[in-house]
């Protein structure tokens, strides 16, 4: 199963990319034994309004993709829950998921009716270059569950 991170807005160096590109790095070594292809970070131009920066997303979203939205008023679910979402997908024949990080507005009732499975990394609202960290350091997590390497001590 190919995994995506699409994103609004560039990142730029710095240590939240190091963190995002590292973790992505050590998904790809974990979870390709496992039948994930890594991670693939999608971004698109923020700006012009949440319609154009939907219209944006919408626009690049895989054909037939399982979409994730990342929203903080979505579900908020623990490490295990997502790495056993991710086995069930990936056993159910899912060929890609993605996980979607809107802009600093929201996203628009296009993006919500496109992508309507939400989930939230806590109730905090957080800033948008530390969620791409954090999203693929629990995918790097969910992998190590699921592999039942000793990564995640809960």
């Amino acid at each position: 199963m190919k995994v995506y991170i699409l994103a609004v807005g560039e990142q730029k160096s710095g240590p939240e990319q190091t963190l995002t590109d590292d973790y992505c790095k050590r998904f790809e070594r974990s979870a390709r034994s496992l039948g994930f292809t890594g991670i693939n970070q999608i971004i698109v131009k923020s700006g012009g309004g949440i319609a154009k920066e939907g219209e944006r997303l919408v626009s690049r979203l895989p054909n037939k993709a399982h979409t994730i939205r990342l929203d903080e008023h979505g579900k908020s679910i623990s490490s295990k829950a997502l790495a056993d979402r991710l086995s069930h997908l990936r056993d159910d024949g899912v060929r890609e998921l993605v996980f979607l990080i809107g802009g600093a507005e929201g996203y628009s009732e296009d993006v919500k009716a496109a992508c309507p499975e939400t989930m939230a990394l806590g109730p905090q609202t957080w800033p948008h270059l530390l969620v791409r960290a954090m999203i693929s350091e629990q995918l790097y997590r969910a992998a190590t569950i699921i592999a039942g390497n000793p990564y995640h001590k809960a």
